[in-house]
Order: structure tokens, then C-alpha cells, then sequence
């Protein structure tokens, strides 16, 4: 059996293997440190194979200075997109280390070489759930098809708007924000519903300093309390997906 190949198809699957391999560099969450090169390399492969068909007639000139452009520009896209969809994802660390903060837990960081990093009980609780309920929901298909239709919209041969890119990504930080307080909304009025609490309590009796009691008084309230904010995390996930599916189909429209 012998396989025959022209040129441009190798050329654009490589290509097509580039941008694949730059966005699952960024991407959640399949950007975990977690998940070794090797299986990375894999998927990227696997992603361009399934678009195959669809980047044959794509490739650029069989030149050096069309070759390498048309590279960094895969790299450029697949980064970009990634980012955009690893931003929105990002909501749910911010609510955890806000709860952490807030619960006061921030003090109880500790190094996570899973994700290489220092991080707080409910940071990284957070982010492991939302990272579970995206495999369990089927989520990653829909962000993976929402990337690969970024090769019909923009060719190997095309430019990323960078405008559109700009916008996507000062809107997406709000988003990022404001799902954040979303899912942590409810624990954070309890916890400082709780501070109050204490600080009249302080001015009442002040012999009784209550603030001595703040830390635990506010981690059991946290531990006690924090099913409010998990109760949360299913829906703001399925939110999430659709608004980063939305945003990457908006650059690579535009």
C-alpha cells in the first residue's frame, strides 16, 4: 500500500496542526499544566485532520516568505481565540479567591503543582468543578466546533480582525467580572452582612472584643454557606460556554 500526498495538502495541515496547537496552549481546559505536550500535540493533530477537507485548498504559495508568514498568523489566531474563551473561564477562579478573601481563607494558600501555581481552598475548588462540570455537560465539544469553524471564516491565507479582537476582549473582561460576582454574590453579602454584624457588636460591648472571633466566626459561615455559590456554578458554566462560542464566532466573522 503506498500513500501519496501533494505538497499544499501537507502544507496546509501543518498549518492548519499550528493554529490548533496555539489555541490548546491557551485554552481551558485543555491549558493545564496538567495535560503534557504530548497529548496536546495529539489533539492539535487531530483537530486539523477532522478540518482537513475543508483547508485543502487553502495552503499558500510553496515559498518561504508565504510559508512562514502564513505560520505566524496561525499562531496569532489560535492564540487569540484561545484567550478569548480562557478570559470568560476565568470568572470562576476570581469567584473563588474572592470568597477566599472575603471568607478569609486567603491565608491558607498553599502550592498546587497540578496547576503550578499558589492558590486558596475555593480558588482551586472552583476552578476544578467548573473544569468537571465543562466535560460532564459536553461543554469542550461546543467550544473545539466553535474553534474549528474559525478555519471556513478565516482561511490559512486570511487576517484576524484585530478590531473585532480588541472589542471581544474589552467587553469580555466585563463579562469576566461580572460573572464572578455572580457566582460569589450571595456568600460575599453574607460574609460582610457578618463583619457588620460583628462591628456592632464590638460597639455595644466592647469588653466582649468580638473581633477576636471575626476568622472563625466568618470561615464557619463560608464552609457553612458555601453550597449558595456551588448551587450556582451548573448554570453560570452552560452561560459561560455559550458566551465564549459567541465572542470567538464574532472575531472570526467580523
Amino acid at each position: 500500500m503506498t500513500w501519496q500526498f501533494e505538497g499544499s495538502q501537507v502544507v496546509a495541515l501543518l498549518l492548519a496542526t499550528v493554529r490548533a496547537s496555539a489555541w490548546l496552549v491557551v485554552v481551558p481546559p485543555f491549558a493545564a499544566p496538567m495535560i503534557s505536550a504530548r497529548i496536546k500535540a495529539i489533539l492539535a493533530l487531530s483537530i486539523a485532520l477532522a478540518v482537513g477537507p475543508a483547508v485543502q485548498s487553502q495552503a499558500p504559495p510553496m515559498e518561504w516568505a508565504p510559508l512562514v508568514s502564513s505560520a505566524a498568523q496561525q499562531v496569532v489566531v489560535g492564540a487569540a481565540l484561545g484567550y478569548i474563551t480562557s478570559l470568560l473561564f476565568t470568572a470562576f477562579q476570581v469567584a473563588g479567591d474572592l470568597i477566599d478573601m472575603f471568607g478569609g481563607f486567603q491565608v491558607a494558600m498553599a502550592y498546587d503543582p497540578m496547576a503550578n501555581t499558589q492558590t486558596a481552598p475555593f480558588g482551586r475548588f472552583y476552578n476544578l468543578l467548573a473544569t468537571t462540570l465543562l466535560f460532564a455537560t459536553g461543554g469542550h465539544a461546543l467550544i473545539i466546533r466553535g474553534f474549528a469553524e474559525s478555519y471556513d471564516a478565516v482561511p490559512l491565507t486570511g487576517v484576524l480582525s484585530f478590531a473585532a479582537l480588541g472589542h471581544v476582549l474589552t467587553e469580555g473582561i466585563g463579562q469576566m467580572f461580572l460573572a464572578a460576582l455572580q457566582i460569589a454574590g450571595p456568600l460575599i453579602a453574607v460574609l460582610f452582612c457578618t463583619d457588620v454584624a460583628l462591628g456592632l457588636l464590638t460597639r455595644a460591648a466592647p469588653a466582649l472584643n468580638a473581633f477576636s472571633l471575626g476568622f472563625p466566626v466568618k470561615i464557619l459561615m463560608t464552609m457553612l454557606l458555601g453550597g449558595l455559590a456551588i448551587g450556582i456554578v451548573p448554570g453560570m458554566v452552560e452561560e459561560v460556554v455559550d458566551t465564549a462560542v459567541v465572542a470567538v464566532m464574532t472575531v472570526i466573522r467580523a
